[in-house]
């Protein structure tokens, strides 16, 4: 009995040696971001990067700048340079499923992050809850704007994981709101401030007594914002946005807009490279995780300025 109490405990240690020794192997990962212009994907990054760093690992940064041929090739690339993993954030919609079967083929896992490849998935995915998160922003610049009124809607790139999700949420929040019409949506290419104020100007050419806007971005909302700023309407225009993007945290404290929600950016990018490390490794982990966004308000958006999770 004493014999086969020894026998296991040696086999367990044996299997933690292996299983160090497998984690202790993994010294390159490869980071593919979808454009490093935008804030929120540069916070993944740096978080990304920092957490590598502390552990030891190299981390191959590529940048694909919004176009996801650009993308398929950098990946392609990664995959020759004896990455041990791959932590993706694709580009677009379209050719989001290339980098993940090419991977596979080469045996590199894939930790996809924010956005999902549709029918070739990562090994896992790790995002925002933006179902539930948009559920949130619009539920609270509805019930702002007083129930009713004439709504606008900017999208995100079309087709995205988040733009879909984030379309979804606010779907399920006017609901509850029959007296708020949806009068004009339009979606962006690369979710950014310009796009936002472009589209804004124009909606308002078309919309001039709208009450009520979701930008799916940071980004869109503060050039909604500007916009509607410089449009001077006599209406008080509620804004929200998403993503909870550093510069968007501090417009938000001086009552630019109104609401956005932040996400988990640090906390995004270490749990990718603790997946990208586990899979490295060959241990199972989920195939979807789901992270919690903080609904943001002028009333509360100091301590995420102060400390963004």
């Amino acid at each position: 009995m004493k014999f086969a109490r020894t026998l296991l405990a040696s086999v367990a240690l044996l299997g933690l040696s292996l299983g160090s020794a497998q984690a202790a192997e993994v010294k390159k990962l490869g980071l593919a971001v979808a454009n490093l212009q935008a804030n929120f994907f540069n916070q993944i990054k740096q978080s990304v990067e920092a957490e590598a760093k502390k552990r030891g690992i190299e981390v191959v940064t590529v940048d694909a700048k919004g176009d996801g041929p650009t993308q398929v090739n950098q990946i392609q690339d990664l995959l020759t340079q004896d990455i041990d993993a791959l932590i993706y954030i694709p580009a677009g919609a379209a050719a989001a499923s290339v980098p993940v079967k090419l991977a596979k083929q080469a045996g590199i896992p894939v930790v996809n992050v924010d956005r999902n490849a549709e029918g070739a998935p990562g090994d896992t995915f790790l995002a925002t809850d933006s179902v539930a998160s948009a559920k949130a922003v619009c539920d609270y610049i509805l019930k702002e704007a007083g129930g009713k009124g004439k709504m606008v809607i900017i999208h995100g790139q079309k087709g995205t994981t988040p733009e879909l999700d984030r379309t979804k949420g606010c779907q399920e929040s006017l609901k509850a709101y029959p007296d708020v019409s949806v009068v004009a949506e339009q979606y962006s290419n690369m979710w950014s401030q310009d796009e936002g104020f472009q589209i804004m100007q124009n909606m308002l050419q078309s919309n001039s007594d709208v009450s009520i806007v979701f930008a799916q971005a940071d980004g869109l909302a503060l050039g909604a914002a500007q916009a509607i700023k410089v449009a001077n309407p006599s209406q008080k225009i509620v804004v929200g946005g998403f993503d909870g993007d550093t510069a968007a945290l501090e417009a938000l404290s001086k009552g630019v807009f109104n609401v956005t929600a932040t996400q988990q950016t640090q906390k995004m990018g270490r749990d990718a490279v603790e997946n990208a490390v586990k899979l490295a490794a060959k241990e199972k982990v989920p195939p979807v995780q789901l992270l919690d966004a903080t609904l943001t308000t002028k009333e509360n958006v100091a301590g995420f300025i102060a400390n963004h999770p």
